[in-house]
């Protein structure tokens, strides 16, 4: 490899879509707290981000409603999905975050979910890229094909594909899916 593509590969920036979601307390300001802690990563900025959407629950219905929102990062060349997904949850136990002794898909003051790194493909015990549920959920497409309307699964599939399969209704910044 020559010394300008070593350059040329040190250069280069990854993108991550992260999705956040909030259903206790202050979520706005728990989604905001999120970004911040996000934007304080070392190696890591924002390049673009969703308005917030108001969801219904999806698996648990007797719940507050949740607010979501998806996240482009740009990421240095030596940041890895495994560790983004532990800052992640480094993120999510700082604003209080509990995971021992509390349902799976209950109430959560923060979730921070990697949704794509690349076109990277993972299936490890502790990672799956891209997300397995993505392909189930309004509140993740709707929001992440805002700001990029041509994103695809890495089989090719189009997201816009994906959501139209989908049973939900936009009103206005609420999302509703059955």
């Amino acid at each position: 490899m020559s010394l300008k593509n070593i350059q040329l590969e040190h250069l280069k920036k990854h993108l991550a879509y992260i999705s956040l979601g909030s259903n206790i307390g202050d979520s706005r300001k728990h989604l905001k707290s999120a970004r911040e802690a996000l934007s304080a990563l070392p190696g890591i900025s924002i390049s673009s981000l969703s308005r917030v959407y108001k969801t219904e629950p999806q698996e648990i219905k007797e719940q507050p409603w949740f607010y979501n929102q998806v996240l482009c990062l740009s990421c240095h060349h030596a940041v890895t999905p495994e560790g983004l997904l532990e800052s992640l949850l480094d993120i999510e136990k700082s604003l209080g975050r509990k995971r021992e002794g509390v349902k799976p898909k209950g109430p959560r003051t923060i979730d921070l979910d990697l949704l794509f790194f690349d076109q990277e493909q993972c299936n490890t015990k502790e990672l799956v890229l891209p997300h397995p549920r993505l392909h189930e959920r309004a509140f993740v497409l709707v929001p992440l094909l805002e700001i990029n309307p041509d994103l695809c699964l890495p089989n090719s599939l189009s997201l816009n594909t994906l959501l139209k399969s989908l049973p939900y209704r936009l009103e206005n910044d609420k999302i509703l899916q059955s």
